[in-house]
């Protein structure tokens, strides 16, 4: 009834001699007499402004823990460290008790989502096709049951090979594998012919899938020579042709179409100790390791929890365009790529107004970064940042980074503009890749994070190079829980994986700094330790720069460096300061060399090099590093045995040069 007569009392007669301010003025009356109807209308309207800010405004993402201590000594040792998200120093071996190998992982990502989208493959101007979960587990049996028909045997000690680019045949065929607890060797071309020698005389392998004729043919080259007796099946994702069928049958090996092998029998799933993967990797020294990996170290996919998985053509330059239609939510990169998104926006913005203003809209996000907001619905993305975030499919939200170190400055820059969480990892791939993760809620760049829960890491000193675990800097060692007797390296129930030098940061906040492999660091004459890849990734933030290959000697005082210029925007760019000619001409002048030379040197200052880490002389090369001419590996880090073997004569000159 007391709402009934408020309603009642808000209708005016239109007899009533009062006027509507002091009709409202009765309802009001604790409101002072001077406030006129404008002035109570603008207090409504504040009100409810400041309701609905209190409903919509940004919220923090809140961190799992402790961001001052996301690291924890275990035992009191300092230089070992496990997560802060552990209860004790027991590791985290399975995140689902009933997920213990990769094949209990697709069979629980099959449980979430049935028939729904597994694997995408697109044609050149068409939209993705989709390849259903249980379509998947269908065609992975097949093809097992087909393996097995060939005389492969279903146990961990039967090896198949595979030699293709990633599609989506490349994943049945693993699932193939662990759905009769056979281990999976990855060949890829980089490894060399050397190296596929070895591969397949050391693992006996006999059968090998294919995507394509050029490989198989690669393949049937060695078989010819002798060198390679197991081998005698090879079968192929696409059609070949018949000459290739004779060659084959010339040399004893049969080559079959995949559909010619589908057939149908019982499965035979792995047991957690059972070997997954042999992964060989020639790493950035050139020498062709093994790493036997477990199925108790892969039970962490996108799989394991019903997502889809899109693959790109094939053509990296057509990349980007595929990214645009799959629009992804979650795109894990190489800071390569995240570099030249980077360097892409800061191209495109030439104007001075406008590129004052980016900067401006940039730090605005970067103070939300600060505490902890990470948004892409901010005035700011509205009006400036949306292309960007488009030309990403305008869908994403998380970035994972990982393989090498990615400067501060472009993380910070894009968590700003792409407004997703970008997060940096660190691993190896002896631990099956991560084992240091940045944690949600922390946004400061310049660390890969406190190990994941799976893992412990340690530092171990370096006495040669004055590098003390006791000070918190040293070589990185990971430790790992197995279960498998290959995988183990002497040290009891865990294995110690070296590599990288880094130091921790235990009194800030427990994160670890990556600074480069040890095997990377040199000294020069004068004694002073040089970490290579920290000095290329500061001179990749000049615009001029695509790749760089900074060396040194110990015999010598000085660095220097090989340059791949940017041919994007090189040429403009010598335009710029008054230099014109082609590409390759402005490779060779040597008034484009020295103001190259001084961009590095004062990009080098700002971040903070030390003058005996800069190049005081540089060769500026017209070839991309990349992985065909070999100078790359198939993660894109620096074949550095190989650039410096490439690059000999112009090493070997550039010092005679400051001889003089």
């Amino acid at each position: 009834m007391q709402f009934q007569d408020w309603l009642r009392s808000l209708r005016f007669s239109g007899g009533d001699s009062k006027s509507e301010v002091d009709n409202l003025k009765t309802l009001l009356p604790s409101l002072p007499s001077s406030f006129s109807l404008s002035s109570i209308i603008g207090l409504g309207a504040l009100a409810s402004l400041t309701t609905y800010w209190l409903v919509t405004r940004p919220r923090p993402i809140q961190p799992p823990c402790d961001l001052q201590a996301q690291s924890i000594p275990v035992q009191g040792d300092q230089s070992c460290r496990r997560s802060a998200l552990l209860k004790d120093d027991n590791l985290l071996e399975f995140y689902y008790e009933d997920t213990k190998t990769v094949y209990d992982m697709f069979q629980r990502g099959l449980q979430i989502a049935g028939n729904g989208p597994c694997l995408g493959f697109r044609k050149p101007g068409e939209p993705y096709q989709w390849i259903s979960y249980t379509e998947v587990a269908e065609r992975a049996q097949v093809l097992g049951s087909g393996l097995l028909a060939k005389g492969c045997k279903p146990n961990p000690q039967q090896y198949v090979g595979i030699f293709a680019q990633n599609r989506p045949e490349w994943v049945i065929t693993e699932l193939a594998c662990y759905t009769f607890s056979m281990a999976l060797v990855p060949l890829y071309d980089t490894l060399g012919l050397e190296a596929m020698v070895h591969i397949l005389k050391l693992a006996e392998i006999s059968m090998v899938v294919c995507d394509k004729e050029d490989k198989a043919e690669s393949l049937l080259k060695i078989k010819e020579k002798g060198v390679t007796p197991a081998l005698s099946c090879l079968v192929l994702f696409n059609p070949f042709s018949a000459a290739l069928l004779e060659r084959g049958r010339k040399c004893g090996v049969e080559i079959l179409q995949l559909s010619q092998i589908m057939v149908r029998s019982n499965i035979n799933p792995p047991k957690p100790q059972d070997l997954a993967v042999v992964c060989f990797t020639s790493g950035t020294t050139g020498n062709v390791t093994d790493q036997q990996t477990p199925q108790t170290l892969l039970t962490v996919s996108m799989f394991c929890h019903g997502a889809r998985v899109g693959f790109y053509q094939g053509d990296i330059s057509l990349l980007m365009d595929d990214i645009k239609t799959l629009k992804p939510t979650f795109f894990p990169v190489v800071p390569r790529l995240l570099n030249r998104i980077y360097d892409k926006i800061l191209g495109s913005v030439t104007s001075p107004l406008r590129r004052a203003i980016l900067h401006y809209a940039v730090r605005r996000k970067q103070a939300e970064l600060g505490s902890g907001v990470v948004r892409n619905n901010s005035l700011w993305d509205r009006l400036i940042f949306n292309k960007i975030q488009a030309s990403l499919g305008g869908n994403l939200r998380f970035i994972l980074t990982a393989s090498a170190p990615i400067s501060p400055t472009v993380l910070s820059f894009l968590r700003a503009t792409l407004g997703c969480l970008i997060f940096e990892g660190y691993g190896q791939t002896e631990c099956t890749a991560g084992c240091t993760f940045s944690m949600p809620g922390d946004w400061s760049a310049g660390h890969v994070g406190a190990p994941l829960p799976c893992a412990m890491v340690k530092l171990t000193d370096i006495p040669d190079m004055n590098y003390y675990a006791k000070n918190g800097e040293g070589e990185v060692s990971i430790w790992i829980t197995v279960e498998s007797e290959p995988t183990k390296q002497t040290l009891g129930t865990f294995s110690a994986i070296r590599g990288s030098f880094g130091p921790y940061i235990p009194t800030i906040n427990g994160t670890l700094r990556i600074v480069d492999r040890k095997k990377h660091i040199f000294k020069l004459s004068q004694g002073e330790y040089i970490a290579p890849e920290k000095i290329e990734n500061v001179y990749t933030r000049c615009v001029a720069v695509l790749q760089v290959f900074v060396h040194g000697d110990s015999l010598q005082s000085h660095l220097i460096g090989v340059v791949v210029p940017d041919p994007e925007v090189f040429v403009d760019w010598a335009k710029e300061r008054g230099i014109v000619g082609s590409y390759e001409e402005l490779c060779q002048n040597p008034d484009v060399k020295k103001a190259v030379l001084e961009d590095m040197t004062a990009v080098g200052k700002e971040a903070g090099l030390k003058s005996f880490e800069q190049v005081k002389d540089l060769y500026l090369h017209p070839e991309m590093f990349s992985v065909s001419n070999g100078l790359l590996t198939p993660t894109l880090k620096s074949k550095r045995v190989d650039l410096r073997r490439v690059f000999s004569e112009q090493i070997a000159q550039m010092y005679s040069k400051s001889s003089v």
